[in-house]
């Protein structure tokens, strides 16, 4: 009977998963110089974009926010967008050490002032 029991579907959990964000920036770093191999792990091209210097990555909730960024980011500077992600909220950009900077503060400013969001520090390393 034990073994009945225990392939009942009624005995059956169910998990329920809601996400509920925020607005905010939860992250937005400038890596300066970085290796070679980070530009391969990251599934960029090194010999394009290596010579440029740098990389940012700026992360989002609501995630969807990741395309506004991007639009907002390549506009505001000379910096190459590298990589745009819808569902997880992430934006990668390469470029001069300037002007990835320039497109991480352009970014933040206006989710800050027109879409009132929460906006973490711009981190460097």
């Amino acid at each position: 009977m034990a073994e009945k029991e225990f392939y009942d579907n009624s005995l059956k959990q169910r998990i329920i998963q809601e996400l509920v964000p925020g607005k905010q920036v939860t992250l937005a770093h400038i890596i300066a110089n970085p290796d070679e191999i980070l530009y391969k792990k990251l599934g960029l091209d090194p010999s394009v974009e290596y010579s440029k210097s740098a990389i940012a990555i700026i992360t989002f909730t609501p995630a969807e926010t990741a395309i506004i960024a991007a639009d907002i980011a390549i506009k505001s500077s000379g910096a190459t967008l590298g990589f745009v992600d819808r569902f997880s909220g992430t934006v990668i950009l390469t470029g001069t050490y300037s002007e990835v900077e320039a497109s991480l503060k352009a970014v933040t400013e206006y989710v800050e002032k027109t879409l009132g969001f929460t906006v973490c520090r711009i981190t460097k390393t």
